[in-house]
């Protein structure tokens, strides 16, 4: 087990056919049983792609607040919509993140039959008065959902599966573009404020894309705070609890924070993967044995999301409900 973050080239998987796929999966099992954070370079998506949406994200968070409560998270929006500053708990334990956020989920038409019935965790996306705005979200939101499902063929590999075994389990996922912004550090915080309080993702994997700000930090297996530098043209990936309860715990879920920089902003732009609202969790093939009894219960995908959203959002009265 190591405490520093491997950089995994991705490229082998998609040009060296089942050999290449192996190496990567080998690398990525023991990045997620180790630290359970990797950086991926070779992911094929152009810096052009990731450029524009920085570019609108700071033109969103620098428009006037009427126009971003236009679009406001609220009980009904189905966790989509801009979440104002201070407006989650990512640690309910501390003072509410010193952030602002932007939330977009999988983007269906009116007439959807999960829209229509009113499905948890169904909305229809909520999209700003913002010029090119829905178009350059829409594109990078299916280049993350690409590159999430191919990340998916190498843990199914690793893990001695097909590699298409959550294919049908990512049909119509949960996902989730967020947009963050946190401004520079203030003189003065609240006790235990952070720009993010120290948190596990809630779904299978997080592609994150940051600009060059710094502030993320990983929690090692001995409590120490790492680093997790800039590094041009990669993606930090870490697996979310929801991967940890379907394998059982091999691999892991890792506590991290975001500090707010000293003497500047800083943009994120993580890409949270959770499975569709049907697909049940429950331990994998190979994942348990007479020593290593299965641990958990099956869920469904929407469940499970929606216990963890609402105790983020309780301090601000913004609980997403069962029903949007």
């Amino acid at each position: 087990m190591t405490d520093s973050i491997p950089v995994i080239d991705l490229k082998p998987l998609f040009e060296d056919g089942d050999a290449g796929r192996l190496a990567v999966a080998r690398e990525i099992g023991e990045a997620c049983r180790g630290i359970g954070f990797f950086y991926l370079k070779g992911h094929g998506v152009p810096a052009e792609r990731r450029e524009s949406v920085f570019a609108m994200a700071r033109t969103f968070f620098e428009s006037p607040d009427d126009l971003k409560m236009k679009t406001a998270y609220s009980r009904d929006t189905g966790n989509r919509g801009y979440v104002p500053m201070k407006g989650e708990s990512l640690d309910p334990t501390k003072a509410p993140d010193l952030k602002e956020g932007y939330n977009i989920g999988l983007d269906l038409a009116e007439d959807d039959p999960e829209i229509l019935a009113r499905a948890p965790l169904r909305a229809l996306n909520l999209w700003p008065d913002v010029p090119g705005f829905r178009e350059i979200m829409l594109d990078y939101y299916d280049a993350m959902l690409s590159l999430g499902r191919t990340l998916h063929t190498a843990f199914a590999t690793e893990l001695g599966l097909d590699p298409d075994f959550f294919d049908d389990k990512l049909r119509r996922p949960l996902a989730t573009l967020r947009l963050l912004h946190y401004p520079e550090s203030p003189a003065e915080m609240e006790e235990g404020q952070l720009g993010a309080g120290e948190h596990t993702d809630y779904g299978c994997v997080t592609l994150l894309a940051t600009d060059d700000a710094g502030g993320l930090e990983v929690r090692t297996r001995d409590g120490e705070w790492l680093s997790a530098p800039y590094i041009p043209d990669t993606f930090i990936c870490n697996i979310g609890d929801c991967l940890m309860r379907w394998t059982n715990d091999l691999y892991v879920s890792t506590p991290h924070r975001v500090i707010n920089p000293s003497g500047r902003e800083r943009y994120s732009v993580p890409f949270f993967l959770d499975p569709d609202p049907d697909a049940i969790v429950a331990c994998l093939p190979g994942c348990s044995g007479e020593d290593s009894p299965a641990k958990y219960p099956p869920i469904r995908g929407d469940d499970y999301l929606l216990s963890r959203l609402n105790p983020t959002y309780e301090k601000s009265g913004l609980v997403t409900g069962a029903i949007n």
